[in-house]
């Protein structure tokens, strides 16, 4: 019965759909993947669009099925990591300060801030790959460029944006009521710059996409796992530095690297 009671109407059925939402996008992550044209040739329709989507060059594919794919990571990576948050607001209907519907608008205008960012990687991608940076897997092919990613994303680490960004998402109770807007305008307003700190907090390691491949579902799955993390309180304060010295490390390491091989003994 609590089973039932659980999916009557109400948020419950919000969250269902959210839920829902974030594990359609990694199906069509993990078909994107799997989808291809086997060895027997046989045709998995649907499926087979969706890898259509992610075959030849990126350059070839365009910009909108690029943006499809940054789209998807954007629901199957970031949506989660902003749940604390959804729920913090959602406890603010108890009080009768937001309801049902200001929670969604709350999450959409949310989304909407990824898209945008969506459309920036997309168009990011398409033009790397047309200059031979980016294989079709969306994994960047020069070591000076995924150097520079991971040294750029190691120092942002230990920025004060970055900081004040994390600080907002770790309360995100407070977050609301410093900026508390009413009526759904407000909630969408509050959605936006609820997006707008995530991805102050989450660029620059969603750009490390472009390092391990940006299908590659084993880091989309680290990555979203170590920005949720960063989010709480009492983890993210512990884990932040250390991730920092690991991308400089690796950074340099990758840089420095080829000339060392090179190095006649």
């Amino acid at each position: 019965m609590k089973t039932i009671m659980r999916l009557m109407p109400g948020q419950s059925v919000l969250w269902l759909l959210f839920f829902a939402g974030v594990l359609a996008a990694w199906s069509m992550l993990f078909a994107m993947q799997a989808s291809a044209p086997d060895a027997l040739g046989r045709d998995w329709s649907g499926a087979a669009y969706l890898w259509s989507l992610c075959s030849g060059t990126v350059a070839d594919a365009g910009y909108l099925s690029a943006f499809v794919m940054w789209a998807l990571m954007a629901l199957a990576m970031m949506a989660p990591t902003a749940f604390p948050a959804f729920r913090t607001y959602q406890d603010l209907t108890h009080a009768g300060a937001a309801n049902a519907m200001s929670v969604a608008v709350l999450i959409t205008g949310y989304l909407m801030v990824w898209l945008g960012f969506s459309v920036i990687a997309a168009v990011l991608q398409v033009q790397l790959a047309g200059l031979g940076f980016v294989d079709a897997a969306g994994r960047s092919t020069s070591a000076a460029l995924n150097g520079a990613l991971l040294l750029l994303a190691g120092l942002y680490q230990f920025s004060t944006l970055k900081d004040a960004c994390l600080s907002a998402c770790k309360s995100p109770m407070t977050f609301f009521m410093g900026h508390w807007q009413p009526g759904l305008s407000g909630a969408f307003r509050l959605g936006l710059r609820l997006g707008a700190v995530c991805l102050g907090c989450c660029w620059a390691l969603m750009l490390l996409a472009f390092v391990a491949g940006t299908m590659n579902l084993a880091f989309m799955g680290l990555a979203m796992v170590l920005m949720t993390l960063e989010k709480l309180p009492q983890i993210g304060t512990k884990l932040s530095a250390p991730l920092g010295v690991f991308l400089l490390l690796a950074g340099a390491t990758v840089i420095v690297l080829p000339f060392a091989t090179s190095i006649q003994i």
